[in-house]
């Protein structure tokens, strides 16, 4: 999910700020001294690669480790690079159900930060990291009210359309070390929640589209790759 679909100004440049938090950390350590390498960026899979549409397997217990850590790592440095605020491995080509999301809220405490992102020299509030990772996610019990937001995706990019979604639900899942957890979402992270994880079904969010509103989703696409 992109980070300019967040409904607070400014947020859209979420992804400049530093990429330390306490998730990949923890995946760095649980890799072991002899295993460590740099953080890399992959490459994010677009419309309409096929592999999108594939539906993601289970992490198994025994793929609990230094593969599964390393795959976090880079996951979180592809979407803060991108910048976003979640993603599905499958994003990245790799069909497991791993989710890594961080909505990168505003920090009110910090100076402003400087960016040239969109190609001009500006600032914009500081962002503070809070970043998630969900393994193996099983949505317990969604709610029948609605909400609205405004979706993006880095599959999908510079595309905006209304989708709605339930507007709380319980998710039930593992973190890093096989643990499992279960947790009470609302607001954006529900709706960030349940945008990765169509990913693991195979699912867009421009699949929430009527069939005229996605075909016009994806000309327009097709005329800005043109461009």
């Amino acid at each position: 999910m992109t980070a300019a679909a967040l409904p607070a100004a400014g947020r859209a440049n979420a992804g400049c700020a530093d990429h330390a938090d306490r998730s990949i950390a923890l995946a760095r350590k649980a890799r072991g001294p002899y295993l460590a390498r740099i953080m890399a960026i992959r490459e994010i899979l677009e419309v309409p690669d096929p592999r999108l549409k594939i539906v993601s397997t289970p992490v198994e217990p025994h793929e609990f480790g230094p593969e599964l850590n390393q795959l976090v790592e880079d996951m979180f440095e592809t979407m803060y690079d991108a910048p976003g605020i979640g993603l599905a491995a499958i994003q990245v080509g790799v069909p497991k159900r791993v989710l890594v999301i961080d909505l990168q809220p505003d920090d009110p405490d910090a100076p402003p930060v400087e960016c040239s992102l969109d190609g001009h020299k500006h600032t914009h509030p500081a962002t503070k990291k809070e970043p998630r990772v969900f393994i193996n996610p099983v949505i317990l019990d969604p709610a029948k009210e609605l909400s609205t937001y405004q979706e993006g995706c880095l599959s999908v990019p510079e595309i905006y359309a209304d989708v709605d979604r339930p507007a709380t639900c319980t998710v039930r899942y593992q973190d890093l070390e096989g643990n499992t957890h279960e947790e009470a979402l609302d607001g954006l992270l529900a709706t960030c929640l349940q945008h990765e994880m169509d990913h693991l079904e195979g699912i867009l969010f421009i699949d929430h589209l009527s069939r005229l509103k996605r075909a016009m989703v994806l000309k327009k696409l097709d005329k800005i790759r043109r461009a």
